[in-house]
């Protein structure tokens, strides 16, 4: 099978569209180039060792696009240009090596940059990198027409391809890890311990590798530049290269110079752009046998410890703090303890340790638990439970979808071992699966899995990933060896292949080599195992292997929009509890993105924007941003940055009073704030259960009557005149600012010299002139179909209607992107306006409740349904759960139904499900209201105008069956409260 790309996401659209606009001014790229010298072309330039990228816009420039940008996103604003380094933030799973690589053919569609360099800080992720631009070349050959592109890893015994690398006219594409360049080069006296690339060699005419390189003025793409350049050798290494900038991906950036785009760690998950993520928690219970002591936290000469007390004559696992010399008996109370002595309390980093009565116990590691091999044969146990659930739910929703799982292991010879003549045999892991995966398919609800499965065949279905010695002996490795790069290829190589269904292999264990660098979408179980000395893998690093949404057999991308999301679950086996692994979850994202749960900042709110009355987007921006949130600090709603229990309370009660001069962005401010008071919502696996039908409720006269009001099917048609909306377009576009043509910055500066100071200079003036270029207009036409579907005769219509087509001429690519703007703008409201439904002979049945199983998250308080279709009460979050409750207690709502997910109403935006339908009954009349959204945490942007057309579209959709659709103007939750009430 081969993997599909989409190449319409917006979020990764937003991504390359915020580094192209860094460019912006830049003169535009042409497929005919018009020659301005000798040695300069439209972004490239001619050297005597080859064709380099060519920058034309000045610092100033530059640092007003990126501020524009910020703004436009709600970022930090630049006050100066921190170099010409240029950050990107995208959390794992998110396709970040397909943003950057789309972002190296926009570059040079829009500006004709050519040289390219991928710098990365290991084997793991270079060969990643060029596994994606494999797969994805023919992606990229068809949509950008065939354009040339050559791409290569960086061999020191292939100097060859840097001499092409310099000289080719066509887009170059270089990877090379960060060791291969950062050794020794600015020191003569060390050259021949330098790498290579920095020592004159005879092939290249007795130059350095590296000055072919820097000649070309390459864009230097950092993959992962917090394990790149963290030191100084590093940076002065990525200077050396000589770059025209630097563009640095990451999810966990260390320095975040001028960032451009973000899309963190909680802006993924609440969008459905990874998979939604649960966790099965092992850990014992009432298991207070054995003197158990658990290191917790260790700091100088004290450290943290769970043990198990005794208090009024009950024991309860309690974190208490000890000192060298502590008898834990003294502590617990317990006889069990006696004798128990903290002996010895090591804090070094990477090195945390107690000693009690001989016994190491390192960090987060414990004693006196169940055993350990037992624990880990249920970890192993419920991961291929979990496993064959998901292919069964595959299997019944008739999802040709591979399921994969992945464990990591503390040491290889745990899965596969040596005996004493040198032959493989199997460690105890590899023997626990055989024997736990046995026991289950033996199992009556898996009968339908196995019906051609061959027991001998078992071995086909797990296989180990490590690196290996010269004997071809598996050996454990910090993951950055040589003999690393074998089993790197391999993995990368079999990615696709392992996603196939015709190859059985399903189970992959990994020592190392899979804790960065490589992914797969179809990852859906996560199983540590680590004994008590083990290794410590970061949670976001565990979980990063399995967050990419998943892909069928064909290779599609299998999305999910909204809260129903039943396929794209990554479940991690954790041997701690639920709210530990939360907890230190967050605590992680915390460290490693900079997010601050709860903390407003100060350019929060600048990318927040209305619509007026003529439909332009009015933006806040940095300085009102900054006014609001000075408002809410001396209001007392902020306290240090931080949201306060009294501004908390007035948000989510939606009292909340703000100056006047915010009442236009009002709703989108609440829903900014909701976003920070709301933390990352991750489901605890041990609560999922199945929930059966209520036929009492379903058989009802109440529901019957409900279901037979909104089951029937519909289709849609689009009705509008055409001419009046090119009219529209044509009154916009006369009324659109003029477009202003490029313009030539002279600055001037005075020089200094100080013996103290050094040579300084300062700017004495400034003065700015419009410049008239010779230009080879792009096809307009071509462009603007591209970014609004129109056809090419509305277009010329709208175009020549206009008599703007002259400003055309002056600025072609902001021309462009502001007549598009206008058209896309008027086509939202020829759908919001113009869509109309139509009756179909097809209805959603009520049996189909019968059919489908439904396995949801139960509220543990209140799990009884008597209103529902189920027996329990199903949600998908604390909002929604508490929202069923007040349906389930209140004697005006007689019937209600969460509607699933197959209850869809088409729209030209795609299917659209709301939340629930709610029968009350009041003073005697019996209404059917509808909630479409019931969690309060939506944002703007996907509120704006996707989802606000969609409910629209649903309210034409009911309004045909005769169902009054109340689509309330503020949160519709609170609507339905306040009708109940």
């Amino acid at each position: 099978m081969k993997l599909k790309f989409k190449s319409d996401l917006s979020y990764q659209w937003d991504a390359i569209k915020s580094v192209v606009d860094i460019f912006r001014g830049q003169r535009i790229m042409q497929s005919n180039f018009t020659v301005y010298s000798e040695e300069v072309m439209c972004g490239v330039k001619h050297t005597e060792l080859g064709i380099g990228n060519y920058l034309e816009l000045t610092e100033n420039e530059i640092l007003k696009n990126v501020q524009e940008i910020q703004m436009r996103n709600g970022l930090p604003i630049s006050e100066k240009l921190q170099g010409m380094n240029f950050t990107v933030e995208m959390e794992t799973g998110t396709g970040k090596t397909y943003v950057y690589l789309k972002t190296i053919y926009e570059l040079n569609k829009n500006y004709g940059f050519t040289k390219f360099i991928i710098v990365v800080p290991s084997v793991a992720i270079r060969e990643g990198v060029y596994k994606t631009l494999q797969i994805t070349k023919d992606h990229f050959n068809e949509l950008y027409d065939n354009k040339p592109a050559e791409f290569f890893i960086y061999d020191a015994s292939k100097l060859t391809q840097v001499r092409s690398f310099a000289t080719s006219n066509t887009i170059q594409i270089m990877i090379i890890n960060i060791d291969a360049f950062r050794k020794s080069f600015s020191d003569p006296d060390m050259e021949s311990k330098s790498n290579i690339i920095h020592r004159p060699n005879d092939k290249l005419n007795g130059l350095k590798p590296i000055q072919y390189i820097q000649e070309t003025n390459p864009i230097v793409i950092i993959d992962e530049p917090q394990s790149v350049d963290t030191t100084d050798k590093a940076k002065e290494a990525i200077a050396s290269l000589n770059p025209l900038c630097t563009l640095r991906y990451s999810a966990t950036h260390v320095d975040k110079y001028n960032m451009v785009y973000k899309l963190d760690a909680v802006d993924a998950y609440e969008k459905n752009l990874v998979k939604k993520i649960e966790v099965m928690s092992v850990k014992s219970f009432n298991n207070f046998n054995l003197p158990y002591i658990k290191l917790v936290e260790v700091a100088e000469r004290k450290a943290k410890v769970e043990v198990d007390v005794e208090n009024n004559g009950k024991i309860k696992r309690t974190i208490k703090t000890v000192k060298p010399g502590d008898d834990l008996y003294d502590i617990t109370k317990r006889e069990i303890y006696r004798g128990f002595k903290i002996e010895d309390i090591s804090w070094g980093v990477g090195d945390e340790f107690i000693e009690v009565n001989g016994n190491i116990i390192y960090l987060n590691q414990s004693i006196g638990d169940i055993d350990d091999d037992e624990i880990k044969r249920f970890m192993i146990r419920k991961t291929i439970e979990e496993h064959l659930n998901k292919e069964l739910k595959f299997k019944t929703m008739n999802k040709k979808i591979k399921v994969l799982s992945l464990f990591f292991i503390d040491k290889v010879a745990n899965y596969r071992d040596y005996d004493q003549d040198g032959n493989p045999v199997k460690g105890k892991y590899a023997t626990m699966f055989e024997e736990e995966y046995k026991k289950l398919i033996t199992k009556s609800k898996y009968k339908t899995l196995f019906e051609d499965f061959n027991l001998e065949d078992i071995e086909k279905i797990h296989n180990g990933y490590f690196a290996q010695d010269k004997k071809g002996r598996f050996k454990d490795t910090k993951g950055n060896t040589k003999d690393d790069d074998d089993v790197y290829s391999l993995i990368m190589r079999d990615k696709e292949r392992l996603l196939s269904l015709d190859e059985p292999l399903k189970f992959i264990f990994s020592h190392s080599a899979l804790r960065e660098g490589w992914d797969n979408p179809n990852v859906f179980q996560i199983c540590t195992l680590k004994d008590t000395a083990g290794t410590y893998i970061k949670r976001r690093q565990e979980i990063g292997r399995g967050l990419r949404l998943c892909v069928d057999n064909s290779g599609e991308r299998i999305e999910e929009r909204g809260k129903n999301v039943s396929i794209n679950i990554l479940t991690v086996m954790a041997n701690e509890s639920y709210h530990d692994f939360v907890a230190n979850l967050q605590r992680e994202i915390e460290e490693d993105t900079g997010i601050k749960f709860g903390a407003v900042e100060k350019h929060m709110f600048a990318g927040l924007f209305y619509e007026n009355e003529d439909g332009n987007k009015v933006q806040m921006g940095y300085e009102l941003s900054k006014k609001l949130h000075e408002y809410l600090t001396k209001s007392g709603y902020l306290k240090n940055d931080k949201i306060t229990e009294e501004l908390s309370n007035s948000v989510l009660n939606d009292d909340l009073e703000l100056p006047q001069e915010f009442a236009n962005w009002h709703n989108s401010i609440i829903k900014e704030l909701k976003r920070r008071i709301n933390k990352l919502d991750i489901k605890d696996a041990t609560k999922k259960n199945t929930a059966k039908l209520n036929r009492v409720v379903l058989d009802s006269e109440e529901f019957r009557n409900l279901w037979n009001k909104i089951n029937q099917k519909t289709i849609y048609s689009l009705q509008f005149d055409s001419k009046e909306m090119v009219k529209k377009c044509i009154d916009k576009i006369n009324n659109m600012p003029k477009i202003a043509p490029p313009e030539l910055i002279v600055e001037k500066s005075r020089i200094y010299m100080d013996k103290e100071k050094g040579v300084s200079d300062e700017l004495v003036s400034e003065g700015k002139e419009d410049i008239n270029i010779k230009i080879n207009l792009p096809d307009i036409l071509t462009e603007l179909q591209n970014r609004t579907r129109l056809t090419r005769g509305t277009i010329v219509d709208i175009l020549v209607g206009s008599n703007r087509l002259e400003e055309f001429k002056v600025n072609p690519q902001k021309f462009i992107e502001q007549v598009a703007d206008i058209i896309n703008r008027e086509l939202r409201n020829v759908v919001k306006d113009g869509i109309r439904y139509h009756k179909i002979d097809d209805y959603y049945k009520v049996e189909l409740f019968y059919e489908k199983e439904i396995i949801e998250f139960i509220a543990e308080k209140f799990e009884e349904s008597k209103k529902s279709p189920y027996d329990k009460i199903i949600f998908d979050s604390t909002v929604e759960a508490n929202f069923a409750k007040r349906f389930e207690n209140d004697e005006h709502v007689k019937v209600y139904a969460k509607l699933p997910n197959w209850f869809k109403i088409p729209t030209p935006l795609g299917d659209y499900n709301p939340d629930w339908a709610v029968v009350v009954e009041k003073d005697n009349e019996e209404k059917l209201y509808f909630v479409v959204e019931t969690k309060g945490t939506e944002y703007q942007e996907d509120l704006r105008p996707k989802e606000e057309i969609k409910i629209e579209c649903a309210k034409r959709h009911f309004k045909e069956l005769g169902v009054d659709f109340k689509g309330p103007e503020k949160d519709p939750s609170e609507f339905i409260l306040e009708a109940i009430d």
